[in-house]
């Protein structure tokens, strides 16, 4: 089977990853968490995993019918790096919701146009109206992190993008949008593991990118771009929750919890959410580089 990217993924492992993240991945079983640091040294139990789940999804089917009926707007950013479960865990909120109510918006490389336009202005089109719930699958951090580290903006361009981004934010939670700011943070060797599992498949290919590849040689970089955006947005009004998901399970669980727990609405269970894990889902305290 031809490898996309000419089997790059598979390259960067053998000659260049780290031997620590190499042996990480040889030598682990399939269910085995990799990084040392995460709370857990397995991932969560499919049966309990599912039973949690399944409550969540009455509670989410809830929640969207009560924002159709009181109008109110929820935006929802997901951010994190390659492979980090972002589009995963959108899914597990949207499967069971009315997909003309609870849109995807995942923004490619802005056009000629777009680049000329004030930065923020091609976001602005795709924000909640009433009654919506929005998920940002990347989203105007673009600039602070990926951007950066690739230089496809300049400092100067990177610094007035900090000077703005809190006061746009702002201006959204006043008008009464519910921001929710989600960084998934996954450890470096189960990211070139989920990388190496895609270059694999001939289903999951596509998710593969240039960036993808590219970025497995520049962690350190992004390591630095992440922890300057944190320290430029992390605000009272819009804060980021950091979700660990090395297991994915945990990860999508807390999000919707997160989120759940965030939002009023009409015949809330709040034994059915239960309580978010403050090892997995917190502020930007729980992240590791």
């Amino acid at each position: 089977m031809e490898l996309p990217f000419d089997g790059a993924i598979s390259a960067f492992y053998k000659d260049t990853a780290p031997a620590a993240i190499r042996q990480a991945i040889a030598s682990a079983d399939k269910g085995a968490i990799l990084d040392d640091s995460f709370p857990y040294d397995a991932r969560q139990k499919r049966k309990a995993y599912e039973s949690e789940m399944a409550a969540l999804q009455i509670e989410l089917a809830k929640l969207q019918a009560s924002l159709r009926e009181s109008g109110q707007r929820i935006a929802i950013v997901f951010e994190g790096r390659d492979a980090a479960g972002k589009g995963g865990t959108i899914k597990r909120f949207r499967e069971n919701l009315n997909p003309r109510h609870a849109r995807v918006v995942a923004l490619g490389k802005p056009t000629e146009t777009e680049q000329s336009q004030w930065y923020f202005q091609r976001y602005v089109p795709h924000l909640p109206a009433a009654g919506e719930l929005v998920f940002f699958d990347r989203s105007w951090y673009n600039r602070g992190v990926v951007e950066k580290v690739f230089g496809f903006c300049t400092d100067a361009e990177r610094a007035l993008f900090f000077k703005q981004v809190n006061n746009f934010e702002k201006m959204l939670v006043d008008d009464g949008v519910i921001l929710i700011k989600f960084w998934l943070n996954v450890g470096r060797a189960e990211q070139l593991r989920r990388f190496l599992a895609r270059e694999s498949d001939p289903l999951k290919q596509w998710k593969l990118s240039w960036i993808d590849v590219e970025g497995l040689k520049k962690w350190d970089a992004y390591t630095q771009a992440i922890a300057e955006t944190f320290a430029q947005s992390d605000s009272a009004h819009a804060p980021w929750t950091v979700i660990r998901s090395d297991d994915k399970r945990r990860a999508r669980l807390n999000a919707l919890r997160h989120v759940l727990s965030r939002v009023d609405y009409a015949h809330k269970d709040s034994a059915a959410i239960g309580a978010c894990d403050a090892k997995i889902c917190g502020g930007t305290d729980i992240w590791h580089a």
